[in-house]
């Protein structure tokens, strides 16, 4: 079982569980005045943030979500979402250069960039989508990766972190898509980057079950 987290003496300082917490935001949340918001599909993930922030307001209901490479096409899923409410986000966006009441941001992740292991984990599971490819004619069975977003900067960000993380991690150009923004990792390399994601994430409880599971099971279906 894994353990729980509890909140962090501040949380702009460098820890695993900020930086999850940070990466979550950042690939589906939001910074307005006095609140901090973080949307997620998995409610034990949902329990986890709410308890590296300290937060006690979480809200729970069934959403029409557009398909990340999509808009046109919905799905019915059930959301979670997390509130910080106070001075964090003014206080997040100056630190970390997160977009505050709309405004674009400049995604300043630097000071997280110790713990790449798990800011990566909370972008994948914010807004990086997995897929199982079935093999076709020549081609063979393979795992999809990409990053979906309407920030441009936010994506060339994860760009930056995957340059610079243990296992190679080549990825294709970044394109419009109806939703924003989109790249891939190339498909040979996404086994290696998912199995170094969520290593020792059994033992932090920053994970969302349903997420880590959907992208071992695939990874599994393609060795």
């Amino acid at each position: 079982m894994s353990i729980e987290t509890g909140p962090p003496g501040d949380m702009l300082a460098a820890h695993p569980e900020t930086a999850y917490f940070w990466g979550r935001v950042a690939g589906d949340g939001d910074c307005r005045e006095a609140c901090v918001t973080v949307r997620t599909s998995d409610e034990t993930a949902a329990r986890r943030l709410g308890s590296i922030a300290g937060a006690e307001l979480t809200d729970q209901r069934i959403v029409e979500r557009p398909y990340a490479h999509d808009t046109s096409i919905t799905r019915q899923e059930e959301q979670y979402t997390v509130q910080v409410v106070g001075p964090l986000a003014e206080r997040a966006s100056g630190a970390l250069g997160l977009p505050f009441e709309g405004e674009a941001g400049g995604y300043r992740l630097d000071p997280l960039a110790d713990y790449d292991r798990q800011l990566l984990r909370g972008l994948v599971e914010g807004c990086g989508t997995v897929c199982f490819k079935s093999g076709d004619g020549d081609s063979s069975e393979a795992v999809g990766l990409s990053f979906v977003h309407e920030s441009e900067g936010l994506l060339r960000t994860v760009q930056s972190l995957l340059d610079d993380i243990p296992v190679a991690a080549p990825y294709g150009e970044l394109s419009e898509t109806s939703s924003g923004y989109w790249f891939g990792i190339e498909d040979n390399a996404v086994p290696a980057v998912g199995e170094w994601c969520y290593e020792g994430s059994e033992s932090s409880g920053l994970f969302a079950p349903s997420r880590r599971r959907k992208l071992r099971q695939s990874i599994e279906r393609v060795r």
